[in-house]
Formats: C-alpha cells, structure tokens, sequence
C-alpha cells in the first residue's frame, strides 16, 4: 500500500485530478440522459449508472495494476495481446453480434466486448515499443518502414470490414502521427512518399468506388453511404442519419446558455437514440447550456496539453511515442464525436471521452491514462537517480 501511495504522489496529479473529476461527471450526465431508457427499457432508472459504475471499477483496478508495471516489461506480452485482438476481431466476422448494420460486439452475461477499442490503445504501444528496439538499428530500409505499418495495419482492415469506419478512422490518424513524432529523418522522408502514393491509391480506390453503385453497395452499408450527404440533416429528418444530428441541433438551441437544469433535458425522451452514448454532449448542452459545453472543451484541450507534456517530458522514447499516442487517441474521439453532432461529418458511433456511457471504450480509456501515468512515473524516477548521480559527482 505504502509502494502505490509513492507511485501516486509520483504521477502527473493536475491531469489525474480532472480525469478523475470528467468521470464522476461523466457519471451524472450519463445517469441524466439513460434514467428514461433505462425506465422504458429495463423497468430501472439506474440501470446504466449501475453497469457504468462496474465499468469503472473495473477500469481503475486496471489502473492500479498498470501504474506498477515498468514499460519495458511491455516488450513481453505486447506481441501475445496483438494476436489476441486480432484472433477476436476475426472471430466476429462469424461470431460476432449484428448491431445497427455493424459486426463490432461480443455478448455474454448482459455485458458487450468490443475488440476495435482495445486494437486502438494496443497499436499505440506496439509501436512504440518497436520504434524504441529499432532506433539504434537500421530503420531506413522499406522493410523497416512497411512492418509496424502490416502488424498494426491488420486490426484497421478488420475493423474496416465490421464495418467500424469512425474506430478505423482513429486507429489509421493514430498509425500515421507516431510516425511524425519518430525522431529519424531519413524515416520521415520515406514515409512522405509513401504516405502520398497511398493516398493518392486511396483516394483514387473511393472515387471509383463512389461512381459505382452496385460496388459502393457492396463495400459499405447504405446507412454508411447516407451518413456522408452534406444536406442539411433536418431535411432528411424522416433518415437515420438526418434524425439523429437534427435532434442533436434542437438539444443545442434549446440549451442556449445556461440549459434549461440538470435533469431537465426533452430530447433523452426516446427523441436521440442511445442519448447517453454517442449523443450525450447536446444533452449536456440542452441541460446545463452552452457555458457548461465551453468548460468541457477547455477541459479537453487541458487533459491533451497535459499528456503531450509527459510525452515531451518523457525519459525515454517508447514513453514519449505511448503518450503522445494517447494524445492523438483522445483528441480523435473527441474531434471525430464532434463533427457527427454537429452535423459537419458522418456520425461513425465514436464515443466522446468521459461522457459516454461504455464498458470497453471505458475500459481502454482508463488504460491508456494509467500508462501515461506510469510514464511520467518513469520519468520522475529517471529525474530522482540523474540527480543523485549528479549529487554523487
């Protein structure tokens, strides 16, 4: 107990202090916006509070596990994991649950397993950890280039093929940033060609697709397919895609301000589908206004700026690549969650950090934080012994 108090008090405490405060809000707003579902759905109020709550316990048990594991041990078992995820995102293409079009979710016991959330937090620390064994090495070859980008390119195509389009949108932006922060620039060099060659192969791979019904048809959903119309949502009001995002703009105007009370909101009243999840934010807006909205923001950009500050801090360079990684994770869900909301992007089901209500998301979220917090771990211990060194000199 004494040996994890010393690690606590060695962790980044400002950001620790707000996560641990947007979670216990997250909390609140969830149990606000699911108390109707919950009553309509399963005769219990709190029925989503009570599985969020498990979800967290859980989540901090990882926590207190995780902040005592060094990262070079990760070197161990990082390979193992990969295999794992990737043996279950496989399995779902035959064994998975079917919902809203989409294969993403294992059910067993009343609780859901979505493999693609853990495949997120888990290619960040594969490559780190192979950036970190390789730097001394030869890492200009193609070869070197092409391997972390096959390993981890592997989970993206099956999370593609669920169809998981916002999960593989984070785990492709999360892929191509840590190259930028690799510090080898004939790397960089080669990968900008690359990058462009794909890109343009890409590109030219949807536009052919685009122009093609009966191939778009069969690529993706025609969920998938409406959810990419930059009409005005509410003039698709009677779709899927445009009833969703128009009640999220009617939960925003409604909030203006101050909101209209805790509590209070009218579109968790079955207008929003699943309002405690992809669409919390316009019924936090609609309850507690667009004041609380802009705090929210803020917070975010302060939990980034405080990770991104470990990563540049760090005392070694798979602790920097995690961090900044995680960086990039969080940052995507939330700028990727935001354009679905506010109609500026498709709605790809991306939970928002904190808020949404979700046993994996949650889950890995709290893992990926945990890690960060064992880097800035390190690296306080790193500064304790160059000091005594220094001291002894």
């Amino acid at each position: 107990m004494k040996g994890l108090k010393k690690l606590l008090l060695k962790t980044d405490k400002p950001l620790l202090f707000i996560t641990i405060i947007f979670f216990i809000f997250g909390l609140i707003m969830i149990f606000s916006a699911s108390n109707i579902t919950g009553i309509i759905e399963f005769n219990n109020p709190y029925h989503f509070l009570f599985k969020q709550v498990i979800f967290l316990v859980v989540g901090l048990i990882f926590f207190i596990v995780l902040i005592t594991v060094p990262t070079r041990n990760y070197k161990h078992f990082i390979g193992l994991f990969m295999i794992i995820v990737i043996v279950l995102l496989v399995g779902l293409l035959g064994y998975g649950v079917v919902t809203r079009s989409t294969n993403r979710w294992y059910y067993f016991l009343g609780f859901s397993l979505q493999p693609s959330e853990l495949a997120k937090v888990l290619v960040v620390i594969y490559m780190a950890m192979y950036y970190e064994k390789h730097i001394k090495k030869s890492l200009v070859s193609w070869f070197s280039l092409l391997k972390p980008i096959i390993i981890t390119g592997i989970p993206f195509v099956l999370v593609i093929l669920q169809p998981d389009l916002g999960t593989a949108v984070i785990i492709g932006i999360t892929i191509a940033l840590i190259f930028v922060a690799i510090p080898i620039k004939t790397l960089k060099k080669r990968l900008t060609i690359f990058s462009l060659v794909s890109g343009i192969i890409l590109i030219s791979l949807i536009l052919f697709i685009g122009g093609d019904d009966r191939l778009a048809n069969k690529v993706f959903t025609p969920t998938q397919i409406d959810r990419f119309s930059f009409q005005n949502p509410c003039d698709r009001y009677e779709l899927p895609t445009g009833y969703q995002v128009c009640n999220s703009f009617i939960a925003f105007n409604q909030g203006g301000l101050l909101g209209k009370g805790l509590g209070n909101s009218t579109q968790k009243y079955m207008y929003l589908p699943e309002a405690y999840n992809d669409f919390i934010f316009p019924i936090i807006i609609e309850e507690l206004g667009a004041i609380a909205g802009l705090i929210i923001l803020i917070a975010y950009l302060f939990i980034i700026y405080r990770i991104i500050r470990i990563s540049r801090m760090a005392s070694t360079l798979r602790g920097s690549l995690i961090a900044y990684g995680v960086a990039i994770y969080v940052l995507s869900h939330v700028f990727i969650n935001f354009l679905g909301i506010m109609g500026l992007g498709p709605m790809t089901g991306v939970p928002i950090p904190f808020l949404s209500y979700g046993g994996s998301f949650t889950i890995s979220l709290i893992i990926a934080l945990a890690i960060v917090q064992r880097v800035q771990i390190e690296t306080k211990i790193s500064e304790k012994k160059n000091l005594v060194k220094w001291w002894m000199v």
